[in-house]
């Protein structure tokens, strides 16, 4: 996927993703070893990013597996298509006589198999990015039955046999450790930590998003960012929820966030009713610009550094 470390910075700047060394480096490392990346970190902290910024760096697409509580096997792998099946039987029996035996074999052919993400990934001529997000949703089971996918590249699956991978994916696991995800899932993966980027970084990523506004402007949003993040909210504000703040703040004509903005901001600020009730106690919104303002000279300190 890359020829060197170099490479992945380049491609992820490329991608618009801001990352360090230790990210590029393990990047490239899973990439050329075929080892998982396995991200854990808070709500919103821009884990999913990594995995299409990898897929833009790398000119290649991706297969993206939502997870959540109750999800099987056929939507993570795929079943085979019935009404198809039984369509087929019907033609074949209107066409005079029937080779049952060989007519069983085709219908459980791959021809007759609709494919899910993980089997989907391991199908393309070219290795592909397998996301497979939020990993703490699932059980143990469905965690153990991505073992044969992450150990050997391959699927195995009833009446229609063993898949093996034309390509093998660059794989990234995404947790927000709702539940502490198996050992043996973890041997075989490297780990990333991901928190909320600091203020400086995050303007940085802002910038990236609104390239024509000013500095004072992205250490501005960073700042806000962080505030927010530290009154202890219900719902603290992710990456791309300020990204779309900052956009927001654009086409209304503001370069900064003042405390009269309160009830305009609040739709895009608080997105529960606890948290919309604590923006509006008194100087509560007021004190958070306050705090925002201490946060915006601490990233251009470290912007200018």
């Amino acid at each position: 996927m890359f020829s060197d470390i170099q490479a992945v910075e380049r491609g992820l700047r490329r991608a618009g993703y801001i990352g360090d060394g230790i990210v590029h480096t393990t990047v490239y490392l899973a990439a050329s070893l075929h080892k998982p990346v396995l991200e854990e970190g808070p709500a919103g902290s821009g884990k999913t990013e990594l995995a299409y910024a990898v897929g833009v760096a790398a000119d290649t697409k991706v297969e993206r597996l939502q997870c959540y509580e109750g999800i099987n096997e056929e939507k993570a792998i795929g079943k085979f298509d019935e009404p198809l099946q039984k369509l087929c039987v019907e033609l074949k029996s209107k066409s005079g006589d029937v080779d049952w035996t060989a007519l069983r074999t085709e219908l459980h052919s791959q021809e007759f198999f609709s494919a899910g993400p993980l089997m989907r990934a391991l199908l393309y001529e070219k290795p592909c990015v397998l996301l497979i997000d939020e990993i703490d949703k699932v059980d143990q089971k469905f965690e153990a039955m991505l073992l044969e996918l992450l150990s050997v590249w391959q699927l195995s699956i009833p009446k229609l046999g063993t898949m093996k991978a034309r390509s093998i994916p660059f794989v990234v696991l995404t947790s927000n450790e709702e539940r502490r995800i198996g050992d043996p899932l973890r041997r075989r993966s490297f780990y990333l930590r991901v928190e909320h980027p600091t203020a400086e970084r995050e303007a940085r990523i802002v910038a990236l998003r609104t390239p024509d506004s000013s500095a004072e402007f992205h250490a501005g949003m960073a700042g806000l960012a962080k505030a927010l993040r530290g009154w202890s909210l219900e719902k603290p504000p992710s990456v791309s929820e300020i990204l779309d703040l900052a956009e927001a703040l654009k086409i209304l004509g503001h370069e900064q966030v003042t405390p009269d903005m309160r009830d305009i901001l609040l739709p895009l600020l608080a997105k529960t009713e606890a948290d919309r009730k604590k923006l509006l106690l008194r100087d509560g919104f007021a004190s958070l610009v306050y705090d925002a303002q201490q946060y915006t000279a601490e990233a251009l300190r470290g912007g200018a550094a």
